[in-house]
């Protein structure tokens, strides 16, 4: 089967905030770093889910670098968008920046990549359509996303031996 490609912005999740309160921080009062692992995790399945036109599931979590602490009172800021695809996969690359709600200035704090795989009715992975980059940044994650898949599947294999 067929399917026809799709553009990054079509599945895009452009901002999906969640506020820090203090119940969110760990025991040196920064945000806990599973909190914001779910949820880039949360927002890639859904880019992934809008991509695909299926239920997906995680596979493989290539990267999550924390690059600066957020704290109580910030409001985290996640985007995510389909990097590449695959038979039945694609990397979803997400960013987080935690953002001062009263100035509006923003830093970065975390960068992923995970990859989902798309389930078919019966539970087997399913095709997903392919992924159509128009800008010079589409195309540059395009490209090193295939470099990134190339590298998890050689950890893989030797993870297996």
């Amino acid at each position: 089967m067929t399917l026809n490609g799709k553009r990054p912005a079509e599945s895009a999740v452009e901002q999906n905030v969640y506020k820090i309160f203090p119940n969110d921080l760990n025991s040196k009062h920064t945000v806990f770093g599973g909190l914001v692992m779910g949820l880039c995790d949360r927002t890639a399945l859904i880019v992934a889910e809008r991509h695909s036109g299926h239920s997906c599931v995680t596979a493989a979590v290539d990267s999550l670098t924390f690059l600066a602490p957020a704290h109580s009172g910030e409001t985290l800021v996640v985007k995510a968008t389909v990097n590449r695809t695959w038979r039945s996969s694609m990397e979803i690359g997400v960013h987080v920046a935690a953002e001062n709600s009263f100035r509006g200035d923003r830093r970065h704090v975390v960068s992923a990549y995970l990859t989902f795989v798309a389930l078919g009715d019966d539970g087997s992975p399913t095709e997903v359509p392919p992924l159509l980059p128009e800008t010079e940044i589409e195309r540059r994650r395009f490209d090193a996303a295939k470099e990134r898949r190339t590298a998890r599947l050689e950890m893989r294999d030797s993870q297996r031996n």
